[in-house]
Formats: C-alpha cells, sequence, structure tokens
C-alpha cells in the first residue's frame, strides 16, 4: 500500500508566513495607532500647536519604520511570496529600518523620557516587538530570495530622504526628533556624525542581509 502524497505542507508553509507577518503588523500599527491617540488625548504639549505635534509624531523614524514594516507586511499576509522590484526595495527599507530603530532605541535612547502607561505599551509595541518579530519573520518565512547589489543600494534612497528632511526641517522650525541630531544643542558637526555612525551601521546590515538573504533556503 503506497502512502498518501505530502500536499499539505506547502499550505502549512504559507499558513505559517501569513500569520508571523501579521504579528509583525499588528504591534507595529498597533504601536502608531496608539502613539496618534495620546498625541491627540494629550493636545499639542511642548509643540506649538496641535498639527505641529502630529507633524513631529509623522517626522520620527520610529513612526515612519514601523509604518512602513506594518504596509508591508499586510502585503505579506495578502500574497507572502510577493515580489517585483520596488517591493523588493520596500521589504528591505522594513527590514533595515525597523532593526535599526531597535538598535538605536536600545542603546541611544531608552530612558531619557518619562513615559505614560500607554506610552510604556506602545514604545514596547515600537521598539521590541516590532523589531524582533520583523527579524522572526524574515529568518523563518522571507520572502527570499529577494536582495541583489541593486536593492541595497536603492534602499538607502528612503534613509537618506528622512535624513535631509529632518535636517533642512529643524533648521527651519527648530525642531529635531533625536537629541542626538540635535544641531542647536550639539551643533552641525557633531549632529552629522552621530548620523553618519547610523548610517553605517545601515549600509552594513543591508550587506549583511544580502549575505545571510543568499545563504538561507528559499522561502515561503
Amino acid at each position: 500500500m503506497t502512502p498518501a502524497p505530502r500536499v499539505a505542507a506547502p499550505g502549512r508553509r504559507l499558513v505559517v508566513a501569513r500569520v508571523l507577518h501579521a504579528l509583525v503588523a499588528l504591534a507595529a500599527l498597533t504601536g502608531v495607532v496608539m502613539e496618534l491617540v495620546i498625541a491627540l488625548v494629550d493636545g499639542p504639549g511642548t509643540a506649538p500647536s496641535q498639527a505641529e505635534r502630529l507633524v513631529r509624531l509623522f517626522s520620527y523614524f520610529t513612526v515612519q519604520s514601523n509604518l512602513l514594516v506594518g504596509v508591508v507586511s499586510v502585503l505579506l499576509v495578502v500574497r507572502p511570496a510577493r515580489d517585483g522590484a520596488v517591493f523588493r526595495v520596500a521589504r528591505l527599507d522594513a527590514l533595515l529600518c525597523i532593526a535599526v530603530t531597535g538598535i538605536v532605541y536600545q542603546t541611544v535612547l531608552r530612558g531619557i523620557a518619562e513615559l505614560s502607561a500607554a506610552g510604556q505599551v506602545s514604545d514596547l509595541l515600537l521598539h521590541l516587538l516590532a523589531p524582533l518579530l520583523a527579524l522572526v519573520a524574515w529568518v523563518l518565512v522571507g520572502p527570499r530570495p529577494r536582495v541583489d547589489a541593486a536593492t541595497v543600494w536603492w534602499s538607502l534612497a528612503f534613509p537618506l530622504a528622512w535624513i535631509a528632511y529632518t535636517f533642512v526641517r529643524g533648521a527651519v522650525v527648530g525642531w529635531y526628533p533625536y537629541p542626538f541630531l540635535d544641531v542647536t544643542t550639539l551643533g552641525l558637526a557633531p549632529a552629522l556624525l552621530n548620523t553618519a555612525v547610523v548610517a553605517v551601521v545601515f549600509v552594513g546590515l543591508a550587506w549583511l542581509v544580502r549575505v545571510v538573504d543568499a545563504r538561507l533556503r528559499a522561502a515561503p
């Protein structure tokens, strides 16, 4: 008697992929929504107006990286094997940006601001759970292979655009999202040096992801 062919395994792998991507999206987007609600409930705070506070909220790299990884993860829930030149860059950017968010927060920014109970929950989601879940999801279910040299270089466009926006806007309004970028306090040269250090970490991670992407088995 011959055994029945195993046809369910690929289906199970897709289910696992969808679940993992959904967890990433849930953590990232819930954290962003919580921060938005906090900003709306608390009012302008130290900002001159409510509108300015909202602009500042979405100017944080943390919020932008969580939005990016959340949207990309939702797209992967719909189609775990999604591909395409633009999507490859978006996927790599999502992974790198959320990783840098977690690393910089845990090494430089953790504990410098007093948080409310709700703020502590959103902090956990944005700076710990979303980065860890994104890494686990990429390692286990990909999608890959997706990272070539062109994808790595194009992935630099988004963080470079954010850096330019941050310094130009900061020069105009006198506000910077993070202390290590604050030109008014540190001066331009130290702020640019700190930015360069983070940029080097980003580029190093990008090439590391490329190497690992080529060595891990195809997924999902």
